[in-house]
């Protein structure tokens, strides 16, 4: 009698806690897209064009950087009164999409899930605040762009009109 007991109470808990272990979700791999030649100045002056005009359209004063594929700074403007704190926020945004390979949206989107995901705050680099984004031409990242400067959500969109400069 006490094992049919026992037995019960083990599959209503595994019942009950399935949905949960079954709904918790793990980092995604790393993306497989390798690295390529590093992002040369003429295509960095055209990403940062681009990501300045999409931020004046919508008068937002951000600091946009774009890093090469060894993360090593290869543009840095600063629009006029845009906040001095944004600078290295936005370093760190393009350290962690070409360091880790991915928008650091996605690290944002995984701590918002909690639980495990939780583990990504331990993670050297991994800024969790959208408005990092790899530049990959032809398959290849060749660098990153980061934007700081409004809300997370005005700096991806900044970000993406200037790593889409170069897919065109």
């Amino acid at each position: 009698m006490k094992i049919t007991k026992l037995l019960f109470l083990f599959v209503m808990t595994a019942f009950l806690f399935a949905p949960v272990i079954a709904g918790a979700q793990v980092a995604p791999p790393p993306p497989q897209i390798p690295y390529g030649t590093p992002i040369t100045l003429e295509q960095a002056k055209k990403v940062v064009a681009a990501a300045e005009a999409e931020s004046k359209k919508n008068n937002w004063s951000m600091v946009i950087i774009v890093l090469d594929s060894g993360a090593n700074v290869v543009m840095l403007e600063r629009m006029d009164n845009a906040q001095l704190g944004s600078i290295e926020a936005a370093k760190d945004k393009a350290y962690s999409a070409v360091f880790y390979r991915r928008p650091s949206k996605v690290f944002q989107d995984l701590l918002a899930q909690g639980g495990p995901n939780l583990r990504v705050l331990k993670l050297s680099g991994a800024d969790p605040v959208e408005g990092g984004i790899p530049i990959v031409v032809g398959g290849k990242i060749i660098g990153a762009i980061g934007v700081s400067g409004a809300a997370s959500e005005q700096d991806a969109q900044v970000a993406k009109a200037g790593a889409d400069a170069l897919a065109q």
